[in-house]
């Protein structure tokens, strides 16, 4: 029959044949699980797939590289310069024993002091804690992305033409896919709670607004092919309590929201993600923030104060750290959100980039490339682990409680804890950093002086 037809509508009939079956295929295998929460179990299968592929991939390469006596490339995860933890005090006192032979107690102030404070400055240059947790964690194995082994060199036909043909099933394949899974989720969603925002408040307005904020989560989740297990399941966040967690990507919303009902907090946007926030808050009670009221602390604080008093709205959704980090540590948390007395829910959120680099690098792309990245990457793959609810002791301030809370998240997630704050991404050190070095060395010397003139 079809070769009776003119070429032209051969293909139109094609297309439209391929279209829907392709919206057959959403519909059945991925919308319809979404909305009722399950799963077949087809991530997961593809999952094991691949990590099957990485491995064969991972070994050929060092096979080839051995054969070629080619260096073999490996990331230093733990830095380059081996670091003891210990005090300006003790370094010191060393130096001055190496050196002089003479004990700390001697003289107020050595020359040879000088060697500490340069050797620190050398060793924050080559190996800088802060800058490194802001550039994309370096991978041991190579997974079929160009852009997760810069030092990938030809190995062989058989590897070449596994990444081309990995290539094509990213970018024709998963990625047309990946894309019509998103809008169908955001239309759903904004076109969803605009209509629950119609109803009048209740329980049947908040029913609805909770499956329609569940489903279509869940849907955008599908279009990321994230694969997420969560822990722990019994302590998530309740109602009047705030539920902190630490930041890679813009996705740890939708990550988190595809589980639980929360409010958002955030800057009010213009263009799409403003007609999103626009709809949001018709169905459910999120706090946006114009761009002016963001930069007043206090105003800020007291709306969430306001919002977690009323113990029938839903947790706010807070991550402390105020940027993104690379998956690899927790940065200072800010104060404001641990400041309101509720009660704190901690969950500590872990990619695994083997599948794909999570994490966004605001200084480095713009939204529009990093959703592509991560569109074309072979799926989202992370652990959430939902601590026992947290509250703030008597004796604690707010920093105190906000360090706590973060070191819980660090030790859980297996991130390491720093107590930089994460606005050093963009912004040079304060004096104050410096000034504590010097006052540290001031009282070391002060205090001998004194100790010798009781003695």
């Amino acid at each position: 029959m079809f070769l009776l037809l003119p070429f032209d509508s051969l293909v139109v009939n094609l297309l439209g044949i391929s279209i829907t079956v392709l919206f057959t295929l959403l519909l059945v295998f991925i919308i319809v699980p979404a909305i009722f929460g399950v799963s077949f179990g087809i991530r997961k299968v593809y999952m094991k797939t691949l990590l099957k592929i990485f491995q064969w991939a991972t070994l050929r390469i060092e096979r080839g590289a051995k054969e070629k006596n080619h260096p073999l490339y490996k990331p230093y995860v733990n830095g380059i310069i081996a670091k003891e933890p210990t005090s300006l005090e003790e370094e010191i006192k060393e130096i001055r024993r190496s050196g002089s032979g003479k004990a700390l107690d001697a003289p107020e102030f050595e020359l040879s002091d000088i060697f500490y404070f340069c050797r620190k400055g050398i060793e924050t240059i080559m190996d800088d804690e802060v800058t490194k947790r802001f550039s994309a964690e370096e991978l041991e194995s190579w997974n079929l992305l160009s852009r997760t082994n810069y030092n990938f060199q030809y190995i062989s036909l058989r590897l070449t033409v596994l990444w081309g043909l990995g290539v094509l099933i990213r970018y024709c394949f998963l990625l047309p896919l990946r894309i019509a899974l998103a809008f169908t989720g955001i239309s759903l969603l904004v076109t969803g709670t605009t209509v629950v925002g119609y109803l009048p408040n209740g329980r049947c307005k908040e029913f609805l607004s909770k499956h329609v904020h569940l489903m279509c989560y869940r849907i955008c989740v599908r279009a990321l092919t994230a694969i997420i297990t969560y822990h722990d399941r019994e302590n998530r966040p309740r109602n009047g309590g705030i539920c902190v967690a630490n930041h890679t990507s813009p996705i740890d919303v939708i990550i988190l929201a595809s589980d639980g009902y929360y409010a958002m907090v955030g800057q009010i946007h213009g263009g799409l993600m403003g007609v999103i926030q626009r709809a949001m808050v018709k169905a459910c009670p999120h706090v946006w923030f114009e761009r002016s009221e963001v930069k007043d602390r206090h105003l800020v604080a007291k709306r969430l104060t306001e919002h977690v008093q009323d113990k029938s709205k839903l947790p706010i959704l807070i991550f402390p750290e105020g940027t993104c980090i690379n998956n690899t540590s927790v940065m200072m948390f800010k104060k404001g959100s641990f400041e309101t007395g509720a009660t704190v829910y901690p969950v500590a959120i872990k990619y695994d980039p083997q599948f794909g680099d999570a994490f966004f690098n605001s200084s480095k792309y713009g939204m529009v490339t990093y959703l592509l990245r991560m569109m074309t990457s072979w799926a989202i793959v992370c652990s959430v682990w939902y601590l026992p609810p947290m509250t703030r002791q008597p004796e604690e301030d707010a920093v105190q409680f906000a360090n706590r809370v973060k070191s819980a998240i660090a030790r859980q997630g297996g991130l390491v804890d720093l107590l930089w704050d994460g606005g050093l991404k963009r912004e040079k050190v304060k004096d104050t950093f410096k000034e504590e070095q010097q006052k540290l060395y001031s009282k070391m010397i002060v205090g001998n002086h004194e100790d010798r003139s009781r003695s």
